[in-house]
């Protein structure tokens, strides 16, 4: 049995730091469109999401640049609970390795987003 982890913390108040017309193109190049409708352009829902695939991307052994930001999304189901969709590189890397199942976990405080992620596999 294989058990990978990644741990990923992001500052909430870097993404509302940056320029407006900086901060949409980066939105839509790291998050894809269903994440975008589920964060509601909300800074921590962001920011958490942002740390979630970072913390997927430790998780596979690559970071990102070997799997692209929208690689790696996370959904949230109606009771709040994210899950995670693997397309592209990042679903063939996992299945290479064999990583079947995962569980993603994300919280805030005032000033921090943190997300863990944790997969296991034959």
């Amino acid at each position: 049995m294989k058990l990978r982890s990644g741990i990923d913390t992001v500052e909430i108040s870097r993404l509302d730091e940056i320029r407006p017309a900086i901060r949409e193109r980066f939105i839509q190049r790291v998050f894809t469109p269903q994440e975008i409708k589920q964060a509601r352009n909300q800074t921590d829902s962001l920011t958490g999401l942002f740390a979630a695939k970072e913390a997927v991307s430790k998780a596979l052994g690559t970071g990102i640049g070997h799997v692209s930001w929208q690689d790696i999304e996370i959904i949230h189901l109606p009771t709040g609970q994210p899950t995670l969709e693997l397309h592209g590189n990042a679903k063939i890397i996992a299945d290479q390795i064999g990583l079947k199942t995962w569980s993603i976990s994300i919280s805030h405080d005032r000033n921090k987003a943190i997300a863990l992620a944790v997969a296991i596999g034959d």
